[in-house]
């Protein structure tokens, strides 16, 4: 079978999930703010800085994070329209129009309109143990290595690149802050003031106990002196034993720990212990588990006991049993990192410069919590094409299916019109979503 090809004079758009985009970007203050911000060197540009950000957002939630990509939609009417833009900058406007922004005005707006966002679409928060809204942040290293680009160094994963960090809400995963730091910076470096800002937002969006969970890299005192400062917030940090002895542990395990013995060869302590530190009035509870192998699970006897050991800061003294279970939930955080860099294309960050870079990262927030929402929304409706169900939509799946999804634009009596495919198994999903942002 051979086809014959010849150019059409319709208009067609193989991205007509912009439209989604568009929606919810208008329900924000987004372009208004922007516009707002003064460039010393740059008093009356021809292209605003909303239709740049705008613009860029638009090709980040397509998974597109390199300047040049925009090149192919200046000429791509339905691109403009969908976002509401007046013009579509050209690759060398995107780049210097990001390097000459006030980066932290900019930053400032994008993270506080993220959360509005969130806010004004009533984004629902899932509880974990029918009781906690999760707030999770964990440092996720970028790989930059073979660049040249400002604040390039090597991360605690070895590799040469950025170390930012990330704060999520909710078992969706929204993001509700973020940081872009050098590769060589400490996880714990500045952390307490960002996680104090990310709680602050999280009250924005939920009434709910929030359930603050860190990992090794940020036992802090300074950590949990925010959460005691913040009612209503419980706390699970995983501890560093630095110089605490494995056997020392054993010891308190067996003093003060339940006993199980799950296979012949295995036993496992569980518990809790109580503190004191400088600086809180009360004790602090040390939730621990130690195990201790005399025989493999293969069934090969060890000369010397292995030992385990994982313990544990946290606010639920009474309630150490279902610590580790909280916490291990905690490493669902995994998939959101992937999402931002794989799906975002943001894990090698465009530009030579860290200011810019961190720029971008903050428009990345933007469009993630944008995509999330839509494949949130999208999963209200009962018949799916995807018969596996699922309670959060990965970000892939939704440029995929929703924001590349193909139809014709069609101009009829000052109107414009989206005509679908016969057989286009998503358009029911898509419409679904439509109506529910245009309301």
């Amino acid at each position: 079978m051979r086809f014959i090809l010849e150019q059409s004079d319709e208009s067609l758009t193989t991205h007509s999930g912009l439209s989604l985009i568009g929606l919810l970007l208008q329900k924000t203050q987004l372009p208004k703010r922007l516009n707002a911000t003064i460039f010393p060197e740059l008093k009356n540009p021809e292209i605003s800085h909303a239709d740049v950000a705008l613009s860029y957002l638009g090709l980040l939630t397509q998974g597109k994070s390199a300047f040049e990509q925009i090149e192919p939609f200046r000429r791509d009417d339905f691109f403009a329209l969908a976002l509401h833009c007046q013009h579509v900058p050209s690759a060398p406007t995107l780049r210097q129009r990001c390097d000459a922004a006030p980066h932290q005005d900019w930053e400032t707006i994008l993270r506080e309109e993220a959360v509005a966002l969130l806010q004004k679409t009533n984004a629902t928060l899932t509880p974990t143990h029918g009781r906690w809204i999760p707030l999770d942040a964990d440092v996720s290293p970028f790989d930059n290595s073979d660049s040249r680009k400002e604040g390039v160094a090597m991360t605690y994963k070895k590799v040469l690149g950025y170390a930012p960090m990330f704060f999520y809400l909710g078992q969706e995963g929204y993001l509700l802050d973020l940081e872009l730091r050098t590769g060589s910076t400490h996880s714990q470096n500045g952390t307490a003031p960002i996680l104090q800002r990310a709680i602050t937002s999280a009250r924005q969006l939920t009434a709910e106990r929030l359930l603050v969970r860190l990992d090794a890299g940020n036992d802090s005192l300074e950590n949990i002196k925010v959460c005691h400062n913040n009612p209503s917030v419980d706390y699970i940090i995983k501890r560093n034993l630095r110089h605490e002895t494995l056997e020392s542990w054993l010891q308190i395990a067996q003093q003060h720990g339940r006993l199980e013995q799950p296979r012949p060869g295995k036993k496992v302590w569980t518990g809790s212990t109580m503190v004191e530190r400088e600086g809180f009035d009360q004790p602090l509870c040390i939730a621990f588990e130690v195990i201790e192998r005399t025989i493999k699970a293969n069934g090969q006897t060890l000369i010397m006991p292995e030992l385990e050991v994982a313990t544990y800061w946290t606010s639920l003294a009474d309630e150490a049993k279902i610590v580790f279970a909280l916490y291990h939930e905690h490493g669902t955080m995994e998939q959101f990192h992937s999402e931002i860099k794989t799906d975002l294309d943001l894990e090698r960050l465009p530009s030579g410069k860290f200011a810019t870079n961190s720029l971008v990262l903050h428009m990345g927030m933007m469009a993630y919590n944008l995509l999330r929402l839509v494949g949130q929304t999208s999963l209200q409706v009962a018949e799916q094409p995807l018969r596996k169900k699922v309670r959060r939509r990965r970000l892939r799946t939704v440029i995929q299916n929703l924001i590349t999804l193909a139809s014709r634009l069609v101009a009829h009596a000052r109107t414009w019109k989206l005509a679908f495919g016969k057989y286009s198994p998503w358009y029911m999903i898509f419409r679904h979503v439509y109506l529910a942002f245009s309301t």
